[in-house]
């Protein structure tokens, strides 16, 4: 219930953590996206509203918004590689064997696709809630060639950066949009988990009709 309450007012635990320990603040929001972009187990944690109250706190002066993109933007980088890398080697692993349990043409399927629209799927995938953690993963099993992955997922963490902690520099400490921001956390682990029914139910639904 305390690490809830400490994600639904996101604003308040960060300020917390700058009042007590000051610039190690840096490093609790490099471990939070590299955790969450390179560890599956992880994928719950808030990302889109962590960088935008980030770039509130930016503009109130707690830290250093240029400081702040770049380390973001490595801890995403590094996060998604090591994700894509063990995704790569549990590929290694497991195809050769024919296990029953391993749908091949599923995989030959997710495979073309990321090779076809890997591009735009890594420009936007650090903005979508469990995408951002699972699609590095897919990629590595489903052998994405690793120098595509590596340019668009780097555009696609520039894009991420550039995007949220300035919104949140020039937008987070508007009083109306600052009263609501556990509301903006709250929605965005929704939109994350509404993707994810809807994703599910379709494919249940093609299996069943």
């Amino acid at each position: 219930m305390e690490f809830l309450q400490a994600i639904l007012h996101l604003d308040k635990t960060l300020h917390l953590i700058t009042t007590q320990y000051g610039s190690l603040i840096y490093l609790v929001l490099f471990a939070t996206v590299f955790c969450e972009t390179g560890i599956l187990a992880l994928f719950f944690l808030p990302g889109v509203p962590l960088l935008f109250i980030s770039g509130a706190l930016c503009a109130a002066g707690v830290m250093n918004i240029w400081v702040l993109m770049g380390l973001l933007f490595v801890a995403a980088v590094i996060g998604s590689n090591i994700n894509y890398r063990f995704g790569r080697a549990i590929g290694q692993k497991i195809l050769p064997h024919n296990y029953q349990w391993i749908n091949r043409d599923a995989l030959q399927k997710t495979h073309i696709f990321f090779e076809k629209y890997g591009d735009a799927t890594f420009l936007v995938f650090l903005f979508i809630p469990f995408v951002r953690t699972f699609a590095p993963f897919v990629a590595g099993v489903s052998t994405m060639a690793y120098k595509k992955f590596q340019l668009f997922s780097m555009a696609g963490a520039a894009l991420w950066v550039v995007v949220l902690i300035p919104a949140g520099y020039f937008f987070g400490n508007i009083p109306y949009i600052h009263q609501y921001l556990n509301v903006i956390v709250l929605l965005s682990v929704f939109v994350g988990v509404g993707l994810t029914l809807i994703g599910s139910l379709w494919k249940l639904s093609r299996k069943l009709f």
